[in-house]
C-alpha cells in the first residue's frame, strides 16, 4: 500500500501565544484544510479533558507529530509508525536512523520523538536520583524500564549509592550489540571510588525482551561482586530488563 508523503517544517520549539503549528503554516504557501484544522482542535480539546489515558496511542503520537508537520494531516505518518514499531514506547525509543527510515520521517519527527523520549526519562531519573533505593524500589524499576527495556542493543549501567543507601549517580558505562556488552570490573570498582560509593546496583537490558540471565552475565557479576568487596564497597543487586518484566539476580539467588 502506498504511504503518502508528509513534509516537514521546522517549527520553533514555542510558538506564539495563543497559537499553534498552524500559526507558523498560515505564513507559508497554502493553508490547512479546515478538517485537519477541526481534527487537531479536537484532538488538543481530548487531550486536555482527559489526559493520555483518552487516548490510543496512535492519536496522542499525532499531537507529538503535528509539531513536526504543520500542514498535512499525521494520522496515517502515526499509523505507520506504530505499525512499524509496535507501540508508542517503541516509536518513540526507536534510533533515529531507523526511526529515518519509515517514508515520512525526517528529522523534525524525530526531533519531536527524541524530545518526548528525553522528558520521560528525565522525569522518572527524578523520582529516584538523591532518594533512598529501598524506600523507592519501584520508582527505580520504572526508571530502568523507560531508559533501558525498548533499547535495540544492549547498554550497561551503573547505579551508585552511598553508605544510606542513596542514590547518587547513573551512569552510562558502556553499550554494545544486540546480545553483548562489554563490561570491565575494575572500571566498574574505580569508578566507585571516585565517587566515594559505598554500594553498587548493575543494571543492563536484554533487547530479545527475556531478562534471564547468560552465563556470562552471572560469570560477570561475579567478577564485579568480588572486585567489590575486596574494597569493601557492597553490590546490591543486578538487574537485567526485559520487555515487560526484570530480573533480579539478589531475588533469583545469584547473589
Amino acid at each position: 500500500m502506498a504511504n503518502p508523503g508528509f513534509h516537514e517544517q521546522a517549527l520553533p520549539l514555542f510558538p506564539p501565544p495563543g497559537d499553534e503549528d498552524e500559526a507558523v503554516a498560515s505564513a507559508l504557501p497554502g493553508k490547512l484544510p479546515s478538517y485537519i484544522l477541526d481534527h487537531r482542535k479536537r484532538l488538543r480539546s481530548r487531550f486536555m479533558d482527559g489526559g493520555a489515558a483518552a487516548m490510543p496511542d496512535y492519536e496522542l503520537l499525532e499531537l507529538v507529530l503535528f509539531r513536526a508537520i504543520a500542514r498535512q494531516d499525521v494520522k496515517p505518518l502515526a499509523r505507520l509508525l506504530l505499525d512499524t514499531f509496535g507501540d508508542f514506547n517503541r516509536v518513540v525509543t526507536a534510533p533515529p536512523a531507523r526511526l529515518m527510515a519509515v517514508k515520512g520521517v525526517g528529522e523534525a519527527v524525530v526531533l519531536e520523538l527524541k524530545i518526548v523520549e528525553a522528558a520521560a526519562q528525565r522525569m522518572m531519573r527524578a523520582r529516584v536520583m538523591n532518594r533512598p533505593v529501598l524506600s523507592s524500589w519501584n520508582a527505580l524499576l520504572d526508571y530502568c524500564h523507560t531508559a533501558m527495556a525498548h533499547r535495540e542493543t544492549e547498554q550497561f549501567r551503573i547505579l551508585f549509592l552511598d553508605r544510606k543507601n542513596v542514590l547518587i549517580a547513573d551512569e552510562e558505562q558502556a553499550r554494545g550489540t544486540v546480545d553483548h556488552v562489554p563490561v570491565y570490573p575494575r572500571e566498574v570498582v574505580k569508578r566507585a571510588l571516585e565517587l566515594n560509593a559505598s554500594a553498587l546496583i548493575l543494571v543492563h537490558n536484554h533487547p530479545s525482551g527475556d531478562p534471564t540471565p547468560s552465563e556470562a552475565d552471572i560469570s560477570m557479576t561475579m567478577q564485579v561482586q568480588e572486585a567489590a568487596q575486596v574494597l569493601g564497597i557492597t553490590l546490591h543487586d543486578h538487574l537485567i530488563i526485559g520487555k515487560s518484566r526484570e530480573l533480579s539476580f539478589r531475588s533469583e539467588g545469584y547473589l
